[in-house]
């Protein structure tokens, strides 16, 4: 069976503030005697539970600066390793199409290379035979 949810009552909401305003206002007053009382005490054991906690969050920035660092150096290593296999792996390549067009008797670069030297050769000796 469902229960009939209860009715809104301002007053005893506002009642309810109140309360909870002075249950606030008496735990501050509380806190503000508690601190009166202890005065010079409490004080001086915040300062030493903030300069441990200062020096703990040091020690911890130092080490977390330590592992960034390490990081890296580790990220640079991978990258080179990475670099001079890629470099090994292109060489390969570079070969493997080499060796496919001179089997299917294709010019390499280097024989076109000679090719437009040696005919760059021959219209340098043609233009110095003709007046």
């Amino acid at each position: 069976m469902a229960s009939t949810p209860p009715e809104f009552d301002p007053q005893d909401m506002s009642q309810r503030m109140k309360d909870s305003a002075q249950h606030i206002w008496l735990a501050g007053l509380g806190a503000f005697a508690k601190a009166q009382e202890e005065g010079t005490k409490v004080f001086e054991n915040l300062v030493k539970e903030g300069s441990q906690l200062q020096q703990t969050t040091q020690q911890a920035q130092a080490k977390m600066s330590e592992a960034a660092e390490k990081m890296g150096h580790m990220a640079a290593q991978m990258g080179q390793t990475a670099s001079g296999q890629f470099d090994k792996l292109e060489s390969i390549f570079e070969e493997r199409v080499a060796k496919a067009l001179k089997s299917m008797g294709l010019p390499s670069a280097q024989d076109l290379a000679d090719l437009q030297a040696r005919v760059d050769q021959l219209e340098k000796q043609l233009a110095e035979r003709k007046p």
